[in-house]
């Protein structure tokens, strides 16, 4: 590889590549001796130029005739031919030739002739430098004549050239050319004031160069530049003396242009750099001026105070006072730009900004915490006389313990929303958070300090929050929680929900006491089977088993209706819903537990309403029943016609979800096959086909004294089937249920109108208490069922029932499956 060396200028800086210009008077070239014979010998007489020569490749930019100039040979073979040479005592000729780039635009090693271009320049070998093996070889050469290669050939990773001279005769000076070189000129002094380093090239322009002639001038001046390979190399090959002047004017005319560019980008930079410096070493006069002054404290000394201050309105325990002047001594020996610094300061914060020995003044008003509730929440009875008696103890005891409340029902039953209204009955701070899918136990207790990024957990950001230490916390969705390799968040819950436990909690990141002992808990869950027994045991159950729909029409009124005509910017004189139309509602397509789809019903309804109401603002829009069908669509509740009358084999059953009570048919028919055999269908869980299975064994028992039960249960498969057959069901409440539906279809005998049954059914016959009896009954005033049969064990749970549940039903306790016939069947 041959590379063109850089100049150097008087101050070491690299410039552009300057070589020595050989001129008329004879050869200058910085390094050597200008009145060296040797060197003066160097004009060489035309017809001594070599016509075949060694070709040496130039990989950066070519070199112009009556130059001189040092080149590296890197290449150990070019490097051993030119040693060869230069040891004979004949000059040493040799063609350089710039090499074409690849299309990457990187040097690479010539394969053939089509690598190089075609026209390159004679040079004379002046002198070599002391050759070390394995180091490049600096050869100082004389370029002398341009010449167009013919042929090339490559023998042994050697080039050779077979050239044809083109010998420039010197021009006469026209008034074009002295305007063209008066134009370089300029644009040379042009490029010194904007940039330094051309300012050597300057001077050996004007001392060295013959002005005379005009194309020594244009290939001095191209070489000046910092233009590519490519573009110097057409000024090598344009033989054309004006060409190449005005080729040359206009590669100067682009250096002065990005001279200019690089000194405004240079001047902007510098200026904001001496602004910003200068503002900082003002600031840093000031800050120093305010400390001689006593004005200003440094950061550390400013922290510390401000921590003192809060230390100051708060009572912490022994524990956290110790901490936190243990803490502020270690800040004050730390200094601002240690990474301890930031750890110990962010700690501190948390440690004074909690609220120690605060506590809000709780309201013993019960006149005044009832109408807030009433307010609120229409119905919701259990939980509003729960917070009165709350109330109640505090008036005696003069301070309400900290309390611990499950509300457990169906979504949309309000049990989120009545956690706001108790704090405010209450007079204290509310928070809420999510628990569900939590999967990390640092939620709930904090991450260690020694992690990036530590936090204390969720309950202590709430106090911090609330600024209270008695703040009314409601933790959503406690049935949801999850649990992974990071821990688990229930375990975890044990402590801050235990009275004896938490008054002493340990976050892990404050690592110091916190008296919870006085928050009141509220937690809501849909259901109960997947809360961890141990946390079941630390909270107050409460059953918000959902509404019926009379409930749903006051909740409507009072609630919904007022909320959305505000949220749609409409009036009550406007949009007129009466209790028929929402009775319509419930009944046809809000028929779930909770009010939601109630809610998002009257949305759709006053959406499609604003319409008319743009049209004529003072028009009352009064919502008819017939009309629901347009704005809600198809029921979504049918009335389910092919139930209403009894049925053979068909029993009403009463069932409990997590999304509240719910009616279920039972359906029973015979299969001839002569043979018995029974099987169940409706995606029945694993206990409610034992129980269906009982049910079976005990009919079948029941009926084998008489002949023709017998025979019919030999002769035929029973099909059990529960609709609807997507929907997932288990349990043993449904026991008596399926043992009615067979023993209609084996007495053929269908059971009373109006008629629903819940009940577990022992393989003796006994009926056993079931659960969810408040949600199944509301299920069954829905569905407009008049009588309905409980086990014995209930009758308790059924009288506690609110009297607008039990109005209009018909009871029937019962403790065997023997009087279950005697009441379902006439």
């Amino acid at each position: 590889m041959v590379e063109v060396e850089l100049a150097l200028d008087n101050n070491g800086e690299t410039m552009a590549e300057k070589p020595t210009v050989l001129t008329p008077d004879g050869i200058d070239s910085p390094g050597y001796d200008n009145n060296d014979t040797s060197a003066k010998s160097l004009v060489v007489a035309k017809n001594l130029l070599p016509e075949q020569m060694m070709v040496v490749p130039l990989y950066d930019r070519p070199m112009f005739p009556k130059m001189m100039g040092p080149i590296i040979v890197d290449d150990s073979i070019l490097q051993q031919a030119v040693l060869k040479h230069v040891n004979q005592s004949e000059p040493l000729y040799f063609g350089l030739i710039l090499q074409k780039p690849n299309q990457d635009g990187l040097a690479h090693a010539a394969e053939s002739e089509d690598d190089f271009f075609k026209v390159g320049v004679v040079a004379r070998v002046i002198q070599v430098s002391p050759y070390t093996k394995g180091e490049p070889l600096q050869v100082l050469v004389q370029a002398l004549e341009r010449f167009d290669v013919v042929s090339m050939m490559n023998k042994d990773a050697i080039f050779t050239a077979e050239v044809k001279y083109s010998f420039e005769t010197i021009e006469e000076n026209t008034e074009e050319f002295k305007a063209y070189s008066g134009a370089i000129i300029d644009c040379i002094k042009e490029l010194v004031n904007l940039n330094p380093l051309f300012k050597e090239g300057l001077s050996l322009l004007i001392e060295r160069i013959n002005l005379s002639d005009p194309g020594s001038l244009a290939d001095f001046a191209a070489s000046m530049t910092t233009s590519s390979g490519t573009e110097i190399q057409n000024v090598l090959e344009t033989l054309d003396v004006r060409k190449r002047l005005e080729m040359v004017l206009i590669l100067l005319k682009n250096e002065v242009e990005i001279s200019k560019l690089k000194a405004k980008i240079s001047k902007r930079i510098e200026e904001q750099l001496s602004k910003q410096q200068r503002e900082f070493f003002l600031k840093q006069q000031l800050q120093e001026i305010k400390k001689e002054l006593g004005l200003a404290k440094d950061d550390t000394q400013t922290e510390i105070e401000k921590y003192q201050k809060r230390l100051k309105k708060l009572v912490p325990s022994e524990e956290a006072r110790a901490k936190i002047e243990e803490e502020i001594e270690k800040l004050k020996l730390l200094g601002a730009s240690s990474p301890e610094f930031n750890v110990t300061r962010t700690y501190l914060d948390w440690l004074t900004v909690l609220p120690w020995g605060v506590y809000s003044k709780d309201s013993y008003n019960q006149k005044k915490a009832q109408k807030i509730l009433d307010k609120d929440h229409y119905g919701l009875d259990d939980v509003k006389d729960r917070i009165l008696e709350l109330i109640s103890v505090g008036v005696i005891k003069g301070d309400l313990s900290g309390t611990i409340l499950l509300l457990q029902g169906p979504p949309g039953v309000g049990k989120t929303s009545i956690g706001r209204s108790v704090a405010k009955s209450l007079g204290r701070e509310f928070y809420r958070f999510s628990l569900g899918g939590m999967r990390d136990e640092a939620e709930i207790k904090g991450h260690r300090r020694t992690y990036i990024g530590a936090m204390p957990g969720k309950f202590v950001q709430a106090i911090k929050t609330c600024n209270t230490a008695n703040p009314v916390i409601m933790l959503d969705e406690i049935d949801k929680i999850g649990a992974s390799f990071h821990g688990d968040p229930a375990s975890a819950l044990l402590e801050v929900l235990d009275p004896e436990q938490n008054r002493d909690f340990l976050d892990h990141y404050l690592d110091v006491r916190f008296d919870l002992s006085k928050i009141f808990f509220i937690c809501t869950a849909n259901q109960l089977d997947t809360i961890p027994g141990p946390l079941m045991d630390r909270m107050e159950v409460i059953q918000l088993p959902g509404y019926i729909l009379e409930e749903k029409v006051e909740i409507a009124r009072r609630h919904l209706i007022p909320k959305q005509l505000k949220a749609h910017g409409l009036t009550a004189k406007q949009v007129t819903l009466s209790k028929a139309v929402v009775s319509g509602i419930v009944d046809g397509y809000a028929r779930e537990a909770g009010v939601r789809g109630l809610e998002n019903c009257i949305k759709k309804i006053l959406r499609k309403t604003v319409g008319k109401i743009i049209d004529n603002p003072e028009q009352n829009v009064r919502i008819k029943k017939d009309e629901l069908r347009d704005f809600l669509g198809k029921r979504y509740f049918s009335e389910e016609h092919a139930y209403k009358k009894p049925r053979v084999g068909v029993i009403t059953g009463l069932a409990y979800t997590s999304m509240g009570g719910t009616t279920l048919h039972i359906e029973a028919v015979p299969i001839p096959t002569g043979q018995a055999g029974f099987k169940q269908t409706g995606q029945l869980g694993k206990v409610m086909v034992e129980s269906s299975e009982i049910a079976y064994s005990y009919i079948r028992s029941l009926m084998g004294g008489d002949k023709g039960g017998g025979e019919f249960f030999s002769k035929n498969l029973i099909h059990l089937h529960v609709p609807a057959g997507a929907t997932p069901k288990d349990g043993p409440s449904a026991g008596i249920t399926m043992a009615c539906a067979l023993y209609s279809l084996v007495t053929n005998s269908p059971v009373k109108e109006n008629m629903a049954m819940t009940g577990e059914l022992t393989l003796t016959g006994l009926v056993m208490p079931i659960g969810g009896v408040k949600e199944k009954m509301i299920a069954s005033k829905r569905a407009k069922v008049r009588e309905v049969v409980l086990p014995k064990d209930n009758q308790e749970d059924f009288e506690l029932l609110p009297d607008h549940i039990k109005e209009g039903i018909t009871p029937y306790f019962v403790s065997s499956f023997e009087e279950v016939i005697r009441i379902c069947f006439k």
